[in-house]
């Protein structure tokens, strides 16, 4: 028997519930969609179409509501993504910024306003561990939109 998750992020949609989480599918390894709700007796207006989505991103679940336009995603949540080289940023910056916007120290936001950091968590842990390291590698990475690991590592080391 598998580890059961204790908690699920929901994300919360106007309509694109559906459309994002195939679109996340696509990009992460060890994806996939587990099941699609649709309105039934809820709504009469909306009667048939997709309520909710459960879906794994490299298994780890998430889930995707079509709650209507009251509530938008924004930076005040965000995902990171664990990068161990420079090629698996250049990937998921490639991949999940297409259409949307790339913004300051690894950041950016798709095309559905969902927010990602694309970054590498061992650098991020070694520069929180040594106050002196932290402020060269932050001062390196203000200056980046997309995460250049050799400059930061570089700066990390003191060069």
């Amino acid at each position: 028997m598998g580890l059961k998750q204790a908690i699920t992020p929901y994300l919360w949609f106007d309509g694109t519930a559906e459309e994002a989480a195939n679109f996340y599918v696509s990009v992460f390894p060890h994806s996939r969609i587990l099941t699609v709700a649709h309105y039934s007796g809820i709504d009469p207006e909306r009667e048939g179409q997709v309520l909710a989505v459960l879906f794994e991103l490299d298994g780890v679940k998430f889930g995707a509501i079509n709650g209507g336009p009251m509530f938008k995603l924004s930076e005040a949540t965000s995902f990171l993504i664990d990068c161990r080289t420079q090629e698996e940023i250049d990937f998921y910056w490639e991949k999940l910024g297409a259409g949307g916007q790339y913004q300051a120290c690894g950041w950016l936001k798709d095309r559905f306003g969902l927010s990602w950091q694309v970054n590498s968590q061992e650098l991020v842990e070694k520069a929180h561990a040594d106050p002196a390291i932290s402020r060269r590698v932050m001062a390196v990475m203000m200056e980046m939109t997309k995460i250049d690991l050799a400059a930061l590592e570089k700066a990390a080391a003191g060069a």
